[in-house]
């Protein structure tokens, strides 16, 4: 499996501006209330970051021969799968309170501030979420493997 790609990240944070722009717009659009993340989600966004750098921890101590015991392989697999799911849902999430908030900030009419923090926090949530798991997907790579074979020098006559 191949670490999370920069432009993947990007696409992701992007089309998370679109959905949360575009989505709070229609919702006031068709007479609603604007979409207003709750509290929680944020600080459960933290909560998942902190856990898959926790998970990720072990297989980096085995990654890097510090380990007192075996670690299982399928158990690394399903580590660096969580790390590279939490970093694109970070990523897209991250967008989506970014995406919140620029829609609140221009309207003509500006929302109670309480409002447009809890869109920012949902976005600094997502960010954690988005860097923990960038760092669990660094600590889940294997060290390069040697390629290249030792040079033998052999006499020519």
């Amino acid at each position: 499996m191949k670490r999370t790609h920069p432009s993947a990240v990007i696409a992701f944070t992007l089309a998370g501006v679109v959905l949360g722009y575009l989505g709070d717009l229609a919702a006031v659009s068709a007479g609603g209330k604007a979409i207003v993340p709750p509290l929680s989600l944020p600080i459960t966004l933290a909560g998942v970051a902190i856990m898959v750098v926790a998970l990720a921890w072990p297989v980096r101590r085995a990654v890097k021969g510090k380990a007192t015991k075996h670690l299982d392989p399928f158990r690394a697999m399903r580590t660096a799968v969580l790390a590279k799911a939490c970093s694109l849902s970070g990523a897209l999430v991250f967008g989506f309170g970014i995406g919140i908030t620029l829609f609140l900030v221009t309207r003509s009419v500006v929302p109670a501030a309480d409002t447009v923090w809890l869109a920012l926090a949902t976005a600094i949530g997502a960010a954690l979420l988005l860097a923990g798991g960038l760092i669990a997907e660094y600590f889940c790579t294997l060290p390069p493997d040697d390629t290249q074979p030792e040079k033998e020098e052999h006499a020519h006559a």
